[in-house]
């Protein structure tokens, strides 16, 4: 474990492993949200209730996922970076902000969407809604600090500490439903409970949500790969690559 914090502490071994791990994702994911998109558009049922409205949350789901999953991402990265000051965690954490923000704001454009026919409005200031809507004000402030300090020492610190405190929304996000009277839905997915919709319509939701992380997993390394040649680009392993 010690071993791999070490490594993990090298750009250059980071630019490598990244490199051999990014094929695997893009390859998961070319496969899976295609497949999840057809089966979700074209062969799952209708629902009884709100007939083909509901397929929005086949991207609905998804992006509200990754937009709590990668917030987290980030927090942990941000740990690592103030604990044991390993500089490809703070750039990791870099990285990731754009795509967060990202799906978080289509989250919200989603669930507008979906909110219009089955709550007769596109915005109320439900619990979910609005603790989302903070969230991409976090996403946006950690971009905004971010490119304040100009990639400074301090400034990452200063991002890092901005994204541990922000963490806290996440569970206020998830136990909105449970602790508020709201009207939005409980969460689709529970480890500990069967899922309400039958197999056809759960299933190609599940390969979309994997092919999500799959795409955001390997757009990360892509990008990640990237900010480490332009972070040390004066150094020798780089310079050898460009050789």
């Amino acid at each position: 474990m010690w071993t791999f914090w070490h490594k993990l502490g090298s750009p250059k071994w980071s630019y490598a492993i990244c490199g051999r791990l990014q094929p695997i994702f893009w390859i998961a994911a070319l496969l899976l949200l295609p497949i999840g998109s057809f089966w979700s558009l074209a062969i799952s049922p209708p629902d009884y209730q709100m007939g083909d409205s509901y397929r929005i949350i086949y991207v609905h789901v998804p992006a509200a996922i990754l937009a709590q999953s990668v917030f987290v991402a980030m927090a942990l990265a941000s740990a690592v970076f103030l604990i044991w000051k390993i500089k490809v965690a703070d750039m990791a954490a870099s990285v990731m902000a754009p795509f967060g923000a990202a799906m978080t704001l289509l989250g919200l454009f989603s669930g507008s969407l979906w909110g219009v026919p089955t709550w007769g409005t596109w915005w109320t200031w439900d619990a979910r809604l609005t603790s989302m809507l903070i969230q991409l004000f976090l996403y946006i402030g950690v971009i905004a600090l971010r490119g304040a300090f100009g990639g400074s020492d301090q400034g990452a610190k200063a991002v890092a500490v901005l994204t541990l405190v922000g963490v806290v929304n996440i569970p206020i996000i998830k136990y909105s439903v449970v602790w508020w009277n709201t009207l939005h839905q409980p969460a689709t997915f529970n480890l500990t409970e069967r899922p309400a919709m039958p197999a056809s319509m759960w299933m190609p939701l599940l390969l979309m949500v994997l092919g999500f992380y799959c795409f955001f997993i390997a757009l990360t390394l892509f990008r990640l790969r990237n900010e480490l040649i332009r972070r040390e680009s004066r150094a020798r392993w780089v310079q050898e690559l460009a050789g």
